[in-house]
Parts: structure tokens; sequence; C-alpha cells
């Protein structure tokens, strides 16, 4: 699927149909209500008009009329800050700055083990054990608030939800003592927005 280069009116977002990442810009957009395009690709024959928007051809690339966005964290905080209701950051720096961590944590730490975790290879096999260590240690910061380190559901979440919608397929299973993690996935996941943002594909990873 593509698009033409024309003038657009609304927001256009090109997305893989299985992407952590993608997933994370869709639900921004879920959260916050926004009507977009969606222009699903396949990111190993990605389509003229995304190599002309994007120096990098990747997804996700978001397309605001005249603006071209890519690399998911610069996409979604402009999108929170774009479409301020519901705000998906906390009002105090404090707050904020622990959230931004937590992203940190999970772009360099957690998902680089998930993308490793597919197969049946021993290096995949590693990968799950880390990630499953990786998770559980984590859980004292799935039990301070009904969200990730906040009271209400903020980018951080938008980011680790996607990330937890895929544990069961790639073969991470939570040990009884994390039921906080299975939870806290369980809260977000029966949100309307939630579902919006899946794709038919994503949806059959907990069917």
């Amino acid at each position: 699927m593509a698009l033409s280069t024309r003038s657009r009116t609304v927001l256009t977002l090109y997305s893989a149909r299985d992407s952590v990442h993608c997933h994370r810009v869709r639900l921004v957009l879920a959260a916050k209500g926004v009507s977009y395009d969606l222009v699903l690709v396949d990111p190993a024959k990605p389509p003229e008009d995304l190599s002309d928007l994007n120096p990098y051809n990747n997804v996700p690339t978001l397309v605001d009329r005249d603006l071209v966005l890519y690399e998911t964290g610069v996409i979604s905080e402009y999108l929170d800050e774009r479409y301020p209701h519901p705000p998906l950051m906390p009002i105090d720096p404090l707050s904020r700055a622990r959230l931004r961590l937590a992203m940190v944590r999970l772009e360099r730490d957690w998902l680089p083990l998930a993308e490793q975790s597919a197969g049946t290879s021993k290096t995949a096999e590693a990968s799950r054990k880390r990630l499953r260590e990786n998770l559980v240690s984590a859980l004292p910061l799935f039990k301070a608030s009904k969200f990730f380190l906040n009271p209400e559901m903020s980018l951080a979440d938008c980011a680790l939800a996607p990330l937890i919608w895929r544990l069961p397929s790639i073969g991470v299973a939570l040990p009884r003592e994390a039921h906080a993690i299975v939870d806290y996935g369980e809260r977000i996941f029966r949100n309307p927005g939630f579902t919006r943002s899946l794709t038919a594909e994503e949806k059959l990873l907990r069917d």
C-alpha cells in the first residue's frame, strides 16, 4: 500500500503489520483518539513514497502535512504535545524524568531481548530467560501504581504494553509471582483504545 506525496490534510502513519515499535505509535494515537490514515507496509519492500519521505526508509514514519517524523520516541512525544488531551506524560519534571529513564531501559534492554527471543536456537532461549528475569526484577515498578510508575496511562505504558502483549507469542512465560505484570497488562488490554491499536496480525498473537 502506498500514498502519493500530494499535500495531506490528515496524519498518515507508515507502519509494519507486526512491530512493537509501530504498535507503540498506534497505541499513542488510539489513546489520543486521533484519526489518521494507516499505510501498512512490508519493511523488507518499502513503497517508493516511504523512501522519498524517510532517509532511513524504515517504520514507523509519521507524516503530518509537510512534517515527516521517524524514530518511535520522537513520534510519540510529538503526538503527546500536538494533541495534549489526554496528556500522556506527568506534569512534574521528576516524574517525567523517571518515565523517560524507564523507556530508555525498555528500549536498550528489554526490546532487544524480545527481538532475539524468536525461534528455538540457544541464543533465543537465553534471550527469553534474560527477558523473563529482567521483567521479574522490575516487579516493584509494576506494583508501584495502577499504570507504569504513574497513576494515569502514559507514554511509558504505550511503549511497554506492546511488549507485554507479545510475551506469549515469543515463548516468555512469567512465573506465578509475577502476577502483577499480568494484571498490569490486562488493565491496558481491556481498554478499547488498545484493541483499536492492533493490526489483524497482532490480534492473532494472543488467539
